[in-house]
Order: C-alpha cells, then structure tokens, then sequence
C-alpha cells in the first residue's frame, strides 16, 4: 500500500569517543587475553568517553547535531526527541530534555526510554507512533550509553563487552512504500534477575554500604542471557517475516544488537541466514547498549539502497526483546 503514512527512517548520524580500551589495555586491569575476550565475544576495542565533564546527553546531543547537519533539519524545527538510555546523567531530569537544550531544539519536547538493549527498538516504535498518527512532522530518536560509568573494571566477565556511544535516527512521513512496516516488542519481567545494575534506584537507595559491595555495577548471568537472547532475537525475527510473507531471501539485511559474535551467529545460524549480510561491528566498539543497532545503521548506510527490507532486531535486560521490519527510505 504504497499511499499508506508510514515512519520511515530519513536520516542517520553516529558518534563515539577517541579514546580506545583494546584487548591489550584490559590485560594490564584485570586477568584476561586477548585470545580469550576475541573467541569468547568477537571484541578487539571498545570506545570509552573521557572528557572531563561530558555524559551520556553529550554523546547524543553531538550525534543529534550531525544528523541535522546531513540532513539539512534546524534544531528549531524538531518536534520530539526520544533517547533510549540506561545511563542517563542523573535519575531525573531525563537525557532527553537535556539533550534537547544542548542542541537548541527550542520547539522540541523530549523524554527517555529505558528497555536496557532493546532501547532503540522501543524507541524508534514509540517515536514511529506519533508520525504515522500525524501528530509530529519530525521525531530525532537517540540510542545513546555510556556504559563505562556502571560497569565494573574488577569483572572480567563484563568489562570486556561494554562502550560508550551514541547513535541518532530523523523519522518523518513517507507514503511511498518505504518506512517502518511492522514490528514485534516483547518483555518478560522475571528475566531481571539475570540482568541488572542492583543498587541506586528506589529498592536499594545508595548507601555507603552498596558502594562498598560494588552494588552500582552491571551484573549479568552470562550463560542464562545467551540462551534467552538468541531464543528471543530468532523467534520475534521469525514472526516478524512470517506475517510479511518474506523469506531470509527477500531481505537485505539483519541488524543484530551487538552483544556478543557469539550470539550473533547463533542468530544467523537458526535463522539459516548468511552472516555476509548481518551487520556486525562489535569488534570496534563492543556493545553500546541502546547504540548498537544506530551505530551499525551509521557504518552500513552507503551499502543500502532505498527499498531494501532491513529487520531489526534486539535482546536487553529486564528481558526485553524484539524485531522491526522496515523498508529503508533513500
């Protein structure tokens, strides 16, 4: 249905950080090799933000301005930013509205989303909502994390995956076909123990006492995510071709969150689809949590071709997990 209002992603920008933690730097903080982080993650660096001063909301707003610098939009002319986070600045106010006044969107309103990986699918969902119903002309949709600040350099099992960045989408209207054409978001709440930061919400309050049993850092039961993660990515990808009457064929490109080669493979794998044509950069940046699936959008942008079927797909903490179907836009 080619006159159908659809949302449709017309814009992409990425940002990371200069500085690089490699393999060969984690050797000297905690008891780990090179071989081992490779074969068990397909991680070799990851970026990690260290300006004095700068969060997560700095990271997006410089994603932000350059989506607007290619795609000719003026701050002033946003109507909604989305940012999907699970570090944002502070509790409250939200990275969003943050983001918002660094870039001058004067017009804008924003607020944040926290599906822990599956960020930016909710995100971009969420945002997709209000163009299709013709409430906002143009929604920025931000999946940013700096995942340095809650992770904990004494684990090895997980400061070896996590980086800092920021990716951001401009969703606007498209009646030609193009744009998001379905999607599947799904959330089981009794995964949280499996994954998760403990301390510093309103169940455990910061004390001196979390502080001290390192409390305030990512914890994950890695065997338990793998399984449910690849479980998850596969069976809302499946559903998702399923009632669009595509096979792995008619589709140019998976895009996997970037958690682990592990799991991306076994994603291609169960899938029976080629990892020729499965984004993957998590060598360079590890996993950025609500940036993963933006960044690989960034890196691949010249490799698509308007009219491409690109699936989406994502697996996070709480659990969270999903996939969207999109045609992609230019």
């Amino acid at each position: 249905m080619p006159n159908k209002t659809r949302a449709a992603i017309t814009g992409i920008h990425g940002w990371v950080p200069d500085t690089k933690l490699t393999n060969a730097n984690l050797e000297k903080i905690v008891d780990t090799n090179d071989e081992w982080i490779t074969s068990r993650t397909g991680i070799k660096e990851r970026r990690i933000l260290r300006t004095p001063g700068w969060a997560t909301s700095d990271m997006a707003a410089e994603a932000v301005k350059g989506l607007l610098e290619k795609t000719g939009v003026k701050p002033g002319e946003i109507d909604l930013i989305i940012v999907a986070t699970v570090t944002g600045d502070m509790v409250f106010p939200d990275t969003a509205n943050t983001v918002c006044d660094k870039i001058g969107a004067k017009n804008a309103f924003g607020f944040d989303i926290n599906a822990a990986c599956s960020g930016f699918l909710f995100a971009l969902t969420t945002g997709a909502q209000f163009v299709v119903n013709e409430t906002y002309k143009r929604v920025v949709v931000v999946g940013a994390d700096m995942m340095s600040s809650i992770v904990d350099y004494q684990d090895r099992n997980t400061c070896v995956l996590f980086g800092d960045a920021a990716a951001a989408v401009l969703l606007e209207a498209r009646r030609d076909g193009t744009g998001i054409q379905d999607f599947i978001l799904r959330g089981d709440g009794s995964g949280r123990e499996h994954l998760f930061m403990k301390a510093g919400g309103s169940k455990f309050p910061p004390t001196a006492e979390t502080v001290a049993r390192r409390e305030h850092f990512v914890y994950q039961d890695g065997k338990r995510v793998f399984k449910y993660a690849v479980e998850g990515m596969v069976s809302t990808v499946s559903e998702v071709l399923r009632r669009n009457h595509l096979t792995t064929d008619d589709v140019r490109w998976i895009v996997p969150h970037q958690a682990n080669m592990r799991i991306i493979n076994a994603v291609s794998e169960h899938l029976h689809f080629p990892i020729e044509k499965v984004m993957v950069n998590i060598h360079k940046y590890g996993n950025t949590t609500a940036a993963t699936l933006g960044l690989c959008l960034w890196e691949y942008e010249k490799q698509m071709e308007k009219g491409d079927n690109i699936v989406l797909t994502a697996f996070g903490g709480g659990f969270t997990w999903g996939a969207i179907y999109l045609k992609w836009a230019y």
